[in-house]
């Protein structure tokens, strides 16, 4: 059961690393490949556990505000800056349902997902709720308001002490070589690509958006 769980794991983050093959130094933002990569994340945070699920339901509830205004005219809307331009235009960029702070809040995500995977590269026996905890801290805290970020000091009391990172990502107690260079693979991909996506969330000046 182990050997499989790394071996999906290992597929999944091929998987996302392949949705990253997208021209950085173009100024757009593909729709669908972006959100495909954000579904990967989402069942990577699944296997992390209970701990996430508030970030989960915010992440998925973020996606299908996405996905339904792609769905509405996938020609329309295949570039997010197009979404980031037209809702500017509207002036409802900033307003709390808006595509504009959905695209925001999983942009942050993926940088918790690389701040927690970059975690368990360099401390594998790190504790499970200590990478997610300095994760978070890292990441989503600054931009949360008081309610979520105790939201998220409970359910850190969820993660057993016991648990190890590394058992979440190896298929035994040694590393396992193959899965580490997949993590090195997709943190080195998608470390630019975030940094492309920031670039033009600073343009539209979305960038220091907090939580309600």
């Amino acid at each position: 059961m182990k050997r499989k769980r790394a071996a999906e794991m290992e597929s999944e983050m091929r998987s996302a690393t392949a949705q990253l093959s997208v021209d950085h130094a173009a100024p757009d933002i593909p729709t669908k490949p972006f959100l495909s990569l954000c579904y990967v994340i989402l069942r990577f945070l699944d296997k992390v556990g209970p701990t996430m699920a508030v970030l989960r339901q915010d992440i998925h509830q973020n996606i299908q505000r996405l996905e339904s205004v792609y769905e509405s005219d996938p020609l329309l809307y295949s570039n997010m800056v197009e979404v980031l331009k037209k809702e500017m235009n509207d002036g409802i960029a900033r307003n709390l349902t808006s595509c504009s702070r959905a695209f925001l809040w999983l942009t942050r995500s993926l940088d918790f997902t690389v701040a927690l995977l970059e975690k368990s590269r360099e401390e594998p026996r790190l504790s499970m709720e200590q990478a997610v905890e300095d994760a978070y801290n890292l990441t989503l805290k600054p931009w949360h308001g008081w309610i979520s970020s105790a939201a998220v000091k409970i359910a850190l009391k969820l993660v057993p002490d016991s648990e190890r990172f590394d058992r979440l990502l190896t298929a035994n107690e040694e590393r396992n070589d193959t899965l580490v260079e997949e993590i090195d693979s997709f943190i080195s991909q998608l470390s630019p690509f975030l940094e492309h996506i920031h670039s033009i969330l600073r343009l539209y000046r979305l960038d220091r958006l907090k939580s309600a």
